[in-house]
């Protein structure tokens, strides 16, 4: 019988040597013990797996993705009987002794140690890295495994729960919501849940000497969580943030989270990053210029465009970064700063000058960050609004993320309901704005009220 091997080229060709398409993790549960002092971490992992229902032969071998810093002290598994394992280039493949059908569950238990830190991918670094004092975790695309063994491929969602022990000066902040905390000693274990279902790349572990303010509890818990010598700066830079979250609910649907949480960390960030229910930004943004707010904005709105609703493949990454960046300029607007209209043809303009070379759908490992695809997605999503009329257009976002909560999607289901929306057909519209490279005319025709 001829046995199912993952390719070594991954699951998907954006991050390459990561993922396996054989099987899926429903669950994640992971303990990690981390010392400051030394950079080192102990931990153990319990992955709740079941091999892919459309797989058409038995599966004898599955590859997990763990970075080579790290290594595996034992491994486990119920449910199946393991003949091997073995940790190579950041690979933990498991080969059972007899193949496992599509549909059969089974656990793997990794325990593991060592001194977590970056791992290299076709964007740059990513993934675990200690700041001036703590640890922030970055993992997208590409580095959910430099702290934990995961099927790293955005379309394997998974619930997870963080039980994280550290020195007791340190905060710990993790997805989800926090359950519990108990301190020994000089050592505190903090229990974060986060049930929704999240992608490897989403998961995130943020430590610092840092405290917390609750904005509110109701309807969803709001927190800023930074070192205290950036307590007013914090305050005066993040006034909006509640704001923004009832701003965005009106036009996206209900918050899709139970709680959403900002950590400041102490150092300067170049960049803010989100994760789902949780975003991080660096202490050079603890300002009320229009390019923090801005990213403010940005972040808070990869909840809905993101998180909640998931790219299955970074080809069509647009769909996060797209909206999140058209949610700039519709906060810009509702902030009383440019209309979305002033935003949307000051970036036209812009673009308009640069080199007509990327393609928004698929547009390439090299250019998938690159702030074309940020600004044209952005564009897209207004000419489309222009086209439906307000109406139309935000109930399309609504339905968007309501049909898909919690699950992946692709450019064609996005294409498919707009058109269904509109009641006719989009090809050419999509065609031009996702697939030809010269970037289009902005259309003419006058928008109606944005607050409607």
């Amino acid at each position: 019988m001829r046995r199912h091997h993952t390719p070594t080229g991954g699951a998907d060709p954006y991050v390459p040597g990561h993922g396996d398409t054989t099987f899926g993790v429903d669950a994640y549960d992971l303990t990690l013990d981390y010392s400051p002092a030394g950079n080192h971490l102990d931990a153990k992992a319990v992955l709740t797996c079941r091999i892919a229902d459309d797989v058409t032969e038995p599966v004898a071998r599955i590859e997990l993705d763990l970075h080579s810093r790290l290594k595996v002290t034992k491994l486990a598994v119920a449910g199946a009987r393991v003949g091997r394992y073995g940790h190579d280039h950041s690979r933990l493949f498991v080969r059972f002794e007899q193949p496992l059908a599509a549909g059969t569950p089974f656990t793997v238990t990794v325990a593991y140690k060592g001194s977590p830190g970056p791992m290299r991918g076709l964007d740059g670094d990513a993934g675990w890295e200690e700041l001036t004092d703590g640890v922030i975790v970055a993992s997208q695309p590409h580095g959910s495994p430099t702290w934990f063994p995961c099927n790293d491929r955005a379309a394997d969602k998974a619930t997870y729960r963080f039980v994280v022990t550290t020195d007791s000066d340190y905060a710990v902040v993790a997805n989800g919501s926090l359950v519990r905390r108990r301190q020994a000693g000089r050592r505190t274990t903090w229990t974060y849940e986060c049930p929704s279902p999240m992608s490897p790349y989403l998961a995130t572990l943020q430590m610092g000497q840092y405290e917390t303010k609750q904005l509110r509890t109701s309807p969803s818990d709001v927190r800023l969580v930074y070192p205290p010598r950036l307590r007013e700066a914090v305050r005066t830079a993040y006034a909006d943030q509640v704001h923004m979250i009832d701003f965005f609910s009106s036009r996206f649907g209900d918050y899709p989270f139970d709680g959403y949480t900002v950590v400041i960390t102490d150092d300067d960030l170049e960049i803010p990053l989100e994760s789902q229910t949780l975003s991080t930004f660096g202490a050079s943004f603890t300002n009320r210029s229009w390019d923090a707010q801005r990213l403010i904005a940005h972040e808070l709105a990869h909840q809905w465009f993101g998180n909640a609703v998931t790219s299955s493949a970074w080809e069509d990454i647009w769909l996060h970064e797209g909206f999140a960046c058209y949610s700039e300029w519709l906060w810009s607007e509702e902030a009383g700063l440019a209309t979305a209209i002033q935003r949307a043809h000051e970036h036209h303009g812009r673009l308009s000058r640069l080199p007509q070379d990327l393609r928004l759908q698929d547009p390439g490992p090299d250019d998938m960050f690159d702030d074309r695809v940020y600004k044209r997605g952005a564009l897209t999503l207004h000419a489309l609004r222009t086209l439906l009329g307000d109406e139309a257009f935000f109930g399309l976002l609504r339905r968007w993320v309501t049909e898909h909560r919690y699950a992946t999607v692709t450019t064609a289901d996005f294409i498919a309901l707009a058109e269904q929306v509109a009641g006719q057909d989009l090809g050419e519209f999509f065609d031009a704005w996702l697939r030809a490279l010269p970037l289009p005319a902005l259309p003419s025709l006058p928008l109606s009220d944005p607050r409607v």
